[in-house]
């Protein structure tokens, strides 16, 4: 009961709840649920993409796959084509959208999700939308209105004057309202550096060239000569030299700034939509991507105007090494947490090249070393995600460096098959301390349902649900010799084991929001331990990364107390001259309270 109680506090002591709390206290230890829209629950048919705008005129029966299919079958109008699955498989759409979400918002609250973020939801033909062709509208296959939002997007004008809401918006906008009153805050992703080919200004830079007044957006390198027909000669910066996306151009202060501006605008719309002054019909704050290869100027300055509109709004830069210098408030609130994420697979996941328990610590240690406290408490710390393999296929495809030959895509070696059960035990270990460690643990869809697979794109195949019965999974369409089949459904006892862990996150205070102490490393048996504190109450997470069952000697310093309770398995353990003493099962842990 407690859970509600507090969500029905908060959501009482003003009508200006997700406005309020100027400090980010509501964001320290919060539990974050990643979401690809795309592949996550579709909502409404009726909105589902169609061929013209995926594949455009090509001759092929293209169709929206159908959702409980076997990820590595081919469809009828996928056989047609005769090429790699590898090839075919990023113009699949499965027709997820945000009716889904908003249709899984009480899944998410049973979870005991607090914060909501969304990979981009903004208009883009691809199915990962990190190429805009608009930042001011919702895709319209998001939506309710597939048609009316799409002529709605070609007729208007480009005057953020001009910018209505279409039916996609206004869902968005009702998702947020519905999560706000659940009690969840919601963030989005937000594509700064570059955009699609499909973007208004630079479809008409194509159009005009040099004599579009968008010319001086985009770092064109070479103009198209008029005087040489049937020769285009337009050359331009793409993202990582990549053409499908144009990087937006920088001066010596970040974005150019009409470019600036346009974002600027667009980071007002989504945070204040009806323009009030209260931005508690908005979002809660920005996941930005690719963040440290935009001029930190551009960032200093749009920090201040984030905060400007709420200054409760947090701001999540994508920094994949350690990032002191972007953090803390200046340019960002806080980072993906990778550095911690990286150790994680190493201590955990890895066999042959598994860190010691003194050095999983000590890299933990020195990660928290660069940043302050109240940094600490927020970090986002991820151990997957849609740049990764999933955390049940790191661990089935160990001693690898982190995403790196991360799927049968880049490695035909990796082993994509569905993992055991020793890996689930050593997802569940994994998903234990990510419960308990300090700062803010985030889910990637799905893991809390059981689901596998390797890098982009097979880290990105549709949402596992109850309510649904599945094909099995078999892979001999990328590896010929692998005869496994896989059983498909929703892992409830993962499911369950998550949300467990997650309520007692939100039930003991030392676990959201206290300190951290390390207190035993030992490199023998691989038991790693480590008390949190808050207000003289601590709490101690004991964890066995061995195949072996150990026995558990530790001094605790707890006067009076004869007795500790395990919160996973409700077992007592005795304390007897300030000694604990405890067996714990091979990949396994603890989470010990005074009783």
């Amino acid at each position: 009961m407690l859970r509600p109680i507090l969500i029905l506090l908060t959501l009482l002591c003003s009508a200006n709840t997700f406005a309020g709390n100027h400090d980010l206290q509501w964001a320290r230890g919060a539990v974050w649920y990643q979401i690809f829209p795309e592949r996550f629950r579709n909502g409404s048919i009726e909105n589902d993409p169609v061929k013209a705008r995926v594949v455009g005129e090509r001759d092929w029966d293209w169709q929206v796959h159908p959702w409980t299919s076997d990820w590595y079958a081919l469809q009828p109008w996928e056989q047609q084509r005769n090429e790699d699955f590898y090839e075919m498989v990023f113009d699949r759409r499965y027709g997820g959208d945000l009716v889904g979400v908003i249709e899984k918002l009480d899944y998410l609250h049973e979870l005991g999700v607090d914060v909501i973020y969304f990979n981009p939801v903004f208009e883009a033909p691809s199915l990962h939308k990190y190429d805009a062709s608009s930042y001011h509208h919702i895709d319209n296959n998001f939506g309710r209105n597939r048609e009316g939002d799409w002529r709605i997007i070609l007729n208007e004008t480009n005057d953020p004057k001009s910018w209505t809401f279409t039916n996609a918006d206004s869902v968005f906008l009702t998702l947020i309202k519905q999560a706000h009153h659940k009690g969840m805050r919601v963030v989005i992703d937000g594509v700064f550096n570059h955009c699609g080919t499909q973007f208004w200004a630079f479809q008409d830079i194509v159009a005009k060239q040099q004599e579009s007044k968008y010319a001086g957006w985009f770092d064109v390198k070479r103009w198209d000569d008029p005087t040489t027909p049937g020769v285009d000669e337009f050359d331009y910066h793409g993202w990582w030299d990549y053409k499908g996306l144009p990087e937006f151009r920088e001066d010596n202060k970040g974005l150019v700034a009409p470019v600036r501006e346009y974002f600027f605008s667009i980071t007002r719309r989504w945070m204040d939509p009806n323009g009030d002054g209260d931005p508690a019909d908005g979002i809660d704050g920005w996941r930005l991507d690719v963040a440290n290869e935009v001029n930190p100027l551009f960032w200093e300055d749009w920090q201040t105007l984030v905060k400007s509109i709420n200054p409760a709004a947090i701001t999540v830069g994508e920094i994949w090494g350690d990032a002191a210098e972007w953090v803390g408030g200046k340019r960002f609130d806080i980072t993906m947490n990778y550095p911690v994420a990286k150790a994680v697979v190493d201590f955990f996941a890895d066999r042959a090249t598994q860190t010691s328990a003194t050095e999983f610590g000590r890299e933990l240690a020195r990660v928290r070393s660069l940043y302050s406290e109240r940094t600490n408490l927020l970090m986002m710390n991820l151990v997957d995600g849609h740049d990764t393999d999933r955390m049940a296929s790191m661990i089935m495809n160990p001693d690898r460096n982190y995403d790196r030959q991360a799927g049968v895509r880049a490695n035909p070696d990796y082993n994509p098959v569905k993992p055991d059960e020793t890996a689930r035990k050593i997802h569940k270990l994994i998903t234990l301390f990510q419960m308990t460690y300090i700062g803010s643990p985030m889910i990637y869809y799905g893991d809390e349902a059981g689901m596998w697979g390797g890098d982009d794109p097979d880290d990105r195949k549709p949402m596992i649900w109850p309510d649904l019965k599945y094909e099995d999974e078999t892979y001999t369409a990328v590896l010929p010799h692998l005869k496994a089949r896989d059983e498909v459904k929703f892992d409830s006892e993962m499911f369950t084991y998550y949300k467990k862990l997650i309520s007692m996150r939100h039930q003991n205070t030392p676990l959201r929001v206290g300190s951290i102490e390390t207190v035993l490393e030992d490199n023998d048996r691989q038991l790693y331990g480590f008390l949190r504190i808050y207000d003289g109450e601590q709490i101690l997470i004991l964890l066995n990364n061995s195949a072996s069952t150990e026995v558990v000697e530790i001094s605790v310093d707890w006067p009076g107390v004869s007795q500790a309770v395990d919160l996973l398995s409700e077992k007592k353990y005795g304390i007897e001259q300030g000694v604990l003493n405890l067996t714990l099962d091979p990949f396994a842990g603890a989470i010990l309270k005074k009783k």
